[in-house]
């Protein structure tokens, strides 16, 4: 028998027909026992092992922690204000291969890529109004244009959900979709991003020549590559991520999916425009200078009229601050003029990525039961109690306990912003279900903290007249101040 066939097995039970492991290619086949088969869990995810009894007698508070930890895990990101590109111009590369139709991301890969590019699409303009987007697709070794460069979401919608009806075939050509992206941003301004990223489903791409020379024309043009990968980690990916990308950690630029959320968690990453390096000012002699847009008003015409952008009969449109051509939608760049047409609240929404909400800050049981707040200050739900189980604990634990905490706080009056954060655990969840904003010290929920950060961008309380009075004249929440013939008390 060649040595690399498998090996044959005879005569035994069922229970060793489950344990035996074939090897390939490393002589006779061995056969697994109980343990080795057991140090195969990596497999299996045993979910009911993150579940235990709370301290009510009852799993459900530990499955309502479980999901707090996944909505917190989102929120806790770097918030530090950083110069980011917020006019992005954006080419999405799907892989339309053979290598889509397996199975292991379900319903399959291709499906679910479809689903999650929907879903990037809204998102995607959601968080960049002003930016374009365009998609294209990869099949039989060629480049196709699936969409336009564009802002208008529907139109990137309305061509993905055409891709139902067709299905994976042939093999990927990451050189002839890099071509073609690098033909379309290659005329881009230079005030805005040239981003491409790539989900990529194959382990290989057939190519009509040598792929280097179309990475070292990526990088002359100040373009970068992100791609997410479905099966493995392939060389020349973290090549292309590595050499386009030279500022960022290559965990930043290349990752491979683990499941279906993990796929969905780097896919919506890309929504947050990107860090300008100072080194790609300089190199390419790029300065900061100032942008004339206009921002037209919408008219309702009598008769129809053509639009300038799709010469179609419409009544409802917009008429170009400069040139007065008609537009079907903003945002838009004039077909007449070339003046980019926006509206004040696109502008106002992209401004949020120069200067994020700060993450709040986990409350403890301590902190919270010396508050005074019952409620949540978004949605004035009320908190939860502090259990009786901890109640008793913490009246057992001693009076000089007590002591020694007063006369801390008495000689600390103000603790520090990390303080009321010691007993959180290690994926930001509050033990009390509370957290508050550092500014206006008000306590929230943790839907009014997703809500907040994910949707708004604002705090409720600072945004709020009592927030800003606080906040302007320094004073503490409930206090006032009296003036009596021009004296302050």
């Amino acid at each position: 028998m060649v040595e690399s066939d498998d090996e044959y097995v005879q005569d035994i039970s069922d229970d060793e027909v489950e344990a035996h492991q074939v090897t390939r290619g490393t002589g006779a086949g061995s056969r697994a026992t109980g343990q080795g088969s057991r140090g195969a869990g990596w497999e299996v995810t045993r979910t009911w092992e993150n579940v235990v009894e709370g301290a009510d007698g009852t799993i459900s508070s530990t499955s309502g922690g479980l999901l707090e930890a996944g909505k917190r895990k989102r929120l806790l990101k770097d918030t530090t204000p950083l110069q980011r590109g917020i006019i992005r111009h954006l080419l999405l590369v799907l892989d339309l291969s053979t290598a889509m139709s397996e199975k292991d991301l379900r319903p399959t890969r291709y499906l679910l890529t479809l689903r999650y590019t929907i879903a990037f699409i809204t998102e995607f303009f959601e968080q960049n109004p002003i930016s374009q987007l365009g998609i294209i697709g990869m099949r039989d070794g060629l480049a196709l244009t699936i969409s336009s460069l564009s802002g208008n979401p529907n139109d990137h919608i309305s061509n993905i959900q055409k891709l139902h009806e067709q299905e994976p075939k042939g093999q990927p050509s990451l050189q002839n979709a890099l071509d073609m992206a690098r033909a379309a941003l290659f005329h881009a301004p230079t005030h805005t991003t040239r981003e491409v990223l790539i989900l990529f489903g194959s382990l290989l791409s057939s190519d009509p020549g040598d792929i280097h020379t179309t990475i070292s024309a990526l990088v002359s043009s100040h373009m970068t590559v992100t791609i997410i990968g479905l099966a493995a980690q392939v060389a020349i990916c973290l090549t292309m991520a590595t050499r386009t990308n030279p500022s960022l950690p290559p965990s930043q630029t290349y990752n491979v999916a683990l499941n279906e959320a993990h796929y969905r968690d780097l896919l919506m990453r890309a929504t947050t425009p990107p860090t300008t390096p100072h080194s790609t000012a300089d190199d390419s002699g790029v300065k900061s200078s100032l942008l004339m847009m206009g921002f037209p008003s919408r008219i309702v015409d009598p008769t129809p009229t053509l639009c300038a952008c799709h010469s179609r009969p419409t009544r409802g449109g917009y008429l170009c601050s400069r040139c007065s051509s008609k537009v079907c939608s903003l945002p838009t760049q004039c077909p007449a003029c070339g003046l980019t047409l926006i509206l004040s609240t696109h502008l106002a929404r992209s401004y949020h990525h120069l200067f994020p909400l700060r993450n709040w800050r986990e409350v403890s049981w301590s902190r919270a039961s010396g508050s005074g707040q019952r409620g949540c200050f978004g949605c004035q739900t009320p908190f939860s109690e502090r259990p009786a189980s901890l109640r008793r604990q913490s009246t057992s634990s001693g009076h000089n306990h007590d002591r020694m905490s007063l006369a801390t706080s008495r000689s600390q009056p103000h603790p520090p912003k990390g303080a009321h954060t010691s007993n959180a655990n290690k994926d930001g969840v509050s033990e009390s279900g509370r957290y508050e904003c550092e500014t206006c010290e008000r306590f929230f929920c943790i839907d009014c903290d997703v809500f907040a950060h994910e949707v708004v961008h604002n705090c409720p309380g600072c945004q709020s007249r009592e927030g800003l009075l606080s906040s302007g004249t320094g004073k503490k929440r409930g206090e006032t101040e009296v003036v009596v013939d021009g004296d302050d008390r």
